[in-house]
Parts: C-alpha cells; sequence; structure tokens
C-alpha cells in the first residue's frame, strides 16, 4: 500500500496569515500530528524567517537548517529533522531571513527542491510561506484568523497582495480559513463571512471555511510545556477540532465536535 501512496503527488499546504501571533505554529503543529495519526507521513517546512517556533514546539535542536540546504550544499534527506510521532521537519534557521530578498530564480530553485519532499511525503505544510512565492507554489493554503477587530482586515490585505502577485492563479487556488481563538463555532463562522462578503466582492478568490480552534487554556498550558496541545492534552477542546479539521482536509466523513 505504501507503494501505491508514493505514486500519488503529496498535498501541500501554506499555514499563513495577516499577521504574526495569530497561532501559525500552533495550527501548523497539531495538523501535522493529527494527519500523522492518520497514517500520514507528514513533513513541515519552518519558514518563518527563523523565528524557529516549531523546533521549539518540538523540543528538537536540528544539526542542520535550510540555509544549510541553499548555502552549504548539504542535501534534503540531510537537514530533515524528526520530531514526535514521526512527523519530519525542516527548520528554516537565521539564515533564512535572505529569503525575503531573494529573487525569482533562487525562489524556483528552493522551490524545485521541495518537490523532493513528495517522495518522501504524503502531505507537506509550509509554515508562512516568506514571501508570496511560496504561497503562489501551493495549491493549498490555509489562513489562520483571529476575533481581533484588526485580523480580518489583515487577512484581506494578505489576499490582496497574494491576488496581485504576478503567476498566481485565483481559479486554481484555494484558500482555506480556520479562525482561531474563538469563543464559540458562532463567532468563528461570523468570521468567516465577514472576510469572506468582501474577498468575493473585490477578488478573483475562492475561500472555503474549514472549522474553529476554540479559545483553550489548555492550549496555553501546553505551550508554557513547549509542547504542542495535541500531545500534552489529547482529549482538549482544541485537540478535538484539530483532528476534526485534519480528518475533513483528509476528505474522512466526521462529526465535528461542539466547541463551545
Amino acid at each position: 500500500q505504501k507503494e501505491e501512496q508514493a505514486k500519488e503527488a503529496a498535498r501541500v499546504f501554506a499555514v499563513t496569515s495577516g499577521k504574526g501571533g495569530v497561532g501559525k505554529s500552533s495550527v501548523s503543529v497539531n495538523l501535522a500530528i493529527q494527519f500523522a495519526r492518520m497514517g500520514k507521513s507528514v513533513v513541515i517546512l519552518d519558514a518563518d524567517l527563523g523565528l524557529a517556533n516549531v523546533e521549539v514546539m518540538f523540543g528538537v535542536i536540528p544539526k542542520y537548517n535550510l540555509s544549510d540546504l541553499l548555502y552549504n550544499g548539504r542535501e534534503l534527506k540531510e537537514i530533515i529533522c524528526e520530531g514526535p510521532e514521526g512527523i519530519q521537519f525542516i527548520s528554516g534557521g537565521s539564515g533564512i531571513a535572505n529569503l525575503a530578498n531573494f529573487d525569482k530564480e533562487q525562489v524556483k530553485r528552493l522551490i524545485n527542491k521541495m518537490t523532493e519532499l513528495e517522495k518522501i511525503a504524503d502531505i507537506v505544510i509550509i509554515y508562512k510561506g516568506a514571501g508570496m512565492e511560496f504561497l503562489i507554489s501551493s495549491p493549498e493554503t490555509i489562513l489562520v484568523t483571529t476575533p481581533e477587530p484588526t485580523s480580518v482586515t489583515d487577512s484581506y490585505a494578505l489576499l490582496k497582495a497574494l491576488s496581485m502577485t504576478e503567476g498566481f492563479q485565483g481559479k486554481n487556488t484555494t484558500v482555506k480559513m480556520i479562525a482561531n481563538r474563538v469563543s464559540d463555532a458562532g463567532e468563528g463562522k461570523n468570521l468567516y463571512e465577514k472576510l469572506s462578503m468582501v474577498v468575493s466582492k473585490f477578488l478573483n478568490i475562492n475561500i472555503e471555511f474549514l472549522g474553529v480552534i476554540p479559545q483553550d487554556s489548555y492550549i496555553t498550558k501546553a505551550i508554557m510545556k513547549q509542547k504542542p496541545v495535541s500531545i500534552m492534552y489529547p482529549n482538549a477542546a482544541a485537540s478535538k477540532q484539530f483532528e476534526a479539521i485534519a480528518k475533513k482536509m483528509s476528505g474522512t466523513p466526521q462529526d465535528f465536535p461542539d466547541s463551545r
């Protein structure tokens, strides 16, 4: 069965947001854990300009990172680290700040190297695509928003910038929104409807509602212990929602737990 799976192209998700501090690393890591529990092989590429959030949450210090691949002749297999529950990840490393200044050819070269990941993974999660090129190269984008007043505006600004980027194909790209840190499912749906209304009016982008992650004290407790909530507290409300969203993304029929 593994051989059959290897013939299928990996699914590539870029996890992004209109601004920092909305929980992208938490979403990336916890979805990866849930996918792994469903028997999928997962690689996370932490391209978040050297903030190293993923390695902190996994408690692993990588020997090599993305800049070693780009500048120091390391191979992809050398820079991949093993995280918990069989998840593999690639650290951006502090040198990756140069990514922001990459020209198109360098980005293309990097993305070509990334396609090697498809041979070893069922799912590749690019956490915080640095620059629009990562988002353009990912057929599926996960947009994380929160109920903060500026969140919808920031998300819209990001989608507008994406739609204006050369090479962007609105018809072939689906943006899936996760409402994070919401008090209940209704608040999350409301956020989606606000954003969806302006996006459908002004931008040529398809936006879908993926689900909500509740404001959950267990997430804070897990962060204090530098562990993902799905590992520390698998029965927490947030963990259950991550599980439901991963199943939805895999096309597995499921009942969404009540997030109130």
